[in-house]
């Protein structure tokens, strides 16, 4: 059976304030989250962004270019091998999932301000529909929290 795909679109907050949201709701559940992006540079940014979260805590987690990438909650890459055998992938900038029946779950993560992202999203979407996935779309409210619009 496919794996489920949610589409979140970010309004309201940045990826980097939105992302840990989720990852430490996916670790609550008791899953591992493998997230990819497209740059070294994004993957530096949400490595340092899960360290400094909050001043008293962290977001466990480490690279998949690191030492013992199968022993992370959260691992961070640039591809989508599941060194971790994460049960959730999020996939960010637009990158597209290649493998998402490898996974319970796949996100997608796309900026309201991204053209290019969001004409990739929908057409993911479409695909993912004519398919017959299970598939849901989150929308974030005024106040930032996360809807689900369909």
């Amino acid at each position: 059976m496919p794996g489920e795909l949610w589409f979140y679109h970010l309004e309201r907050t940045t990826l980097a304030d939105a992302l840990p949201e989720l990852l430490e709701k996916t670790l609550e559940k008791g899953w591992r989250a493998l997230v990819r992006t497209a740059s070294t540079d994004r993957l530096k940014e949400l490595e340092e962004r899960l360290w400094t979260i909050r001043d008293d805590s962290f977001l466990a987690h480490g690279r998949a270019d690191a030492p013992d990438p199968d022993r992370q909650p959260i691992l961070l890459s640039l591809d989508e091998d599941n060194l971790n055998q994460a049960q959730i992938l999020f996939v960010l900038d637009g990158v597209p999932p290649a493998n998402p029946d490898g996974f319970e779950r796949c996100c997608v993560m796309f900026d309201a301000a991204d053209e290019a992202a969001i004409t990739a999203s929908r057409a993911l979407w479409k695909k993912a529909k004519d398919e017959g996935r299970s598939i849901a779309y989150w929308q974030q409210s005024v106040e930032g929290r996360w809807e689900k619009k369909a």
